[in-house]
């Protein structure tokens, strides 16, 4: 009857040698949400999980892009000093960004400026992409 109670999560196995017969066998806990391999749209995700419209900012202005497959970090295609995965423009942001500590150029710290610049003026600095966002939001309410 106990054993049915248990779910496949729930049930693992200790190899413990014969010699360690009367001794508590130590084992460490993996998490298993750390083998997964972390990508830029996943880190967007959970960074806004309480701002989805910034999440649906990040597809519009970057498909989830930060860094682009030779390293380099992506620019914006019609000005090229927006940059990373929230076009954050520099010209407009750098020093602000790095009074702060920030360097736009670094996904957590892109994302952050992008926080902050959401927390001060809404989704203003993003009007440009809304007519992308605000369909999708649209669409999902």
């Amino acid at each position: 009857m106990i054993l049915a109670l248990l779910t496949a999560s729930a049930v693992s196995t200790v190899s413990v040698p014969e010699a360690a017969y009367g001794n508590i066998a130590m084992t460490e806990a993996v998490d298993v949400a750390m083998t997964e391999p972390v990508t830029t749209e996943s880190a967007v995700r959970a960074y806004f999980h309480d701002v989805p419209v910034m999440i649906e900012i990040a597809r519009c202005e970057s498909t989830f892009r930060h860094e682009l497959a030779d390293g380099s970090i992506l620019q914006g295609k019609v000005d090229p000093a927006d940059t990373g995965v929230m076009q954050i423009n520099k010209r407009f942001h750098q020093s602000s960004a790095a009074a702060m500590e920030l360097n736009l150029e670094v996904l957590e710290d892109n994302m952050a400026y992008a926080r902050h610049l959401y927390e001060t003026q809404g989704t203003r600095p993003w009007n440009a992409s809304s007519p992308c966002w605000n369909k999708t939001l649209a669409a999902n309410y």
